[in-house]
């Protein structure tokens, strides 16, 4: 289950970005996450997906 605060969820992601995934797409298919569904969530608070630093700045 995702971290339903933005901030909370921005750094759980980015974690996983870093310790464990390749790539936004990798750890939406591994975890089963909507990439549309989770980009709107952290774009509603600011964040964008930096596919070159593989991580939401």
């Amino acid at each position: 289950m995702l971290p339903k605060d933005p901030m909370i969820l921005l750094s759980y992601i980015n974690t996983h970005l870093r310790d464990d995934y390749p790539s936004l797409d990798a750890l939406c298919e591994d975890l089963d996450i909507p990439r549309a569904e989770l980009e709107e969530k952290l774009s509603a608070v600011g964040f964008a997906y930096d596919e070159e630093q593989n991580r939401f700045r």
